[in-house]
């Protein structure tokens, strides 16, 4: 059962392929996850889904992880700050190269500005990169990001729209920070009991992911083919720049080949999610699609790289 549910995990880059495709051609089987609420409650289902997420990457953590935090600090210190200096930089210049619509820059350089995904921990295990220092560094990143992530996109993106940094705060906190610490208790407390919790996890994420990016997709489906010119090769350029600086940051400051593997993807690789959920709930429906089809991108070019590096094996230096 476990190995049928990790070759499940292990595909999440063709489920959310086909997904996409499902919604491009079927846009309303996906499109009520993004506008529906919870029945008798204000709560959305994208952001329930999400908060389902974060709480799973909390069941996966333990006191312990955070402790391990401190063993090499400055390598996670690098993959952290590298994510939020090389690609909300990016995101900003290549949203300025662009002549695409105000809401399609926001959302470009909104996404650009999110932490790395979890979908990130599954790609570094398939291209043989150090899997432990990935969760570490989409952890810290995750936890960075609830500041971080409001921060970024109001300096980077106030010339397009006046963006209220304490709202995204206040729903970091309630979709990331809760959630994950949530989690790791429910994890302290309960640890094995949970085991099948945990296993089952992986597969809600990938669910969770393909329903938003599916959503945003159809909703959008009109933009997407009026500025798809443009837009396909920004987000495309902002991704395979965001993997490339990511590896080469590993090797100018001389890290072991698995670790440099692992600061590309997680460099690369945004929580998608997260951007589609912000954009929706704080700017527009439009702005959430770059967020869209960078879950796209990100997972083509994680899984092209994963199944190039897969065939020269490495091994890490901790």
């Amino acid at each position: 059962m476990q190995s049928v549910l990790s070759r499940i995990s292990n595909l999440f880059w063709l489920w959310t392929i086909l997904g996409t495709a499902w919604a491009w051609f079927f846009p309303s089987h996906f499109t009520w996850f993004i506008t529906d609420r919870v029945p008798a409650t204000d709560i959305k289902l994208i952001s329930l889904g999400l908060g389902f997420i974060m709480l799973g990457m909390g069941l996966t953590l333990s006191v312990d992880d955070f402790r391990a935090v401190l063993r090499r600090p400055w390598v996670i210190g690098l993959g952290v700050a590298a994510q939020f200096l090389i690609m909300p930089l990016l995101g900003w210049s290549v949203a300025s190269l662009f002549d695409l619509p105000p809401m399609l820059k926001l959302g470009l350089i909104l996404v650009s500005c999110c932490p790395g995904g979890t979908a990130s921990n599954v790609i570094c295990y398939l291209a043989r990169a150090n899997v432990a220092l990935s969760v570490m560094m989409t952890m810290c990143s995750t936890l960075v990001a609830i500041v971080l992530t409001p921060l970024l996109t109001k300096i980077y993106a106030s010339a397009i729209l006046e963006v209220d940094a304490w709202a995204m705060f206040q729903s970091m906190v309630t979709i990331v920070l809760l959630p994950v610490i949530g989690g790791v208790m429910l994890n302290q407390f309960f640890g094995k009991k949970l085991d099948g919790i945990k296993k089952i996890s992986p597969i809600v994420s990938i669910l969770v992911i393909v329903l938003i990016v599916g959503g945003v997709v159809g909703a959008t489906k009109a933009n997407i083919i009026a500025h798809a010119g443009g837009l396909l090769v920004a987000i495309f350029i902002l991704h395979a720049l965001g993997f490339l600086l990511g590896y080469s940051a590993g090797w100018v400051t001389k890290l072991a080949e698995g670790d440099r593997r692992t600061l590309s993807i997680e460099v690369g690789m945004q929580n998608s999610g997260l951007g589609s959920a912000l954009a929706k709930q704080h700017f527009s429906l439009l702005a959430a699609t770059p967020c869209a089809i960078s879950a796209l991108y990100h997972c083509l070019i994680g899984s092209f790289l994963a199944a190039m590096w897969r065939v020269k094996p490495t091994i890490d230096k901790t």
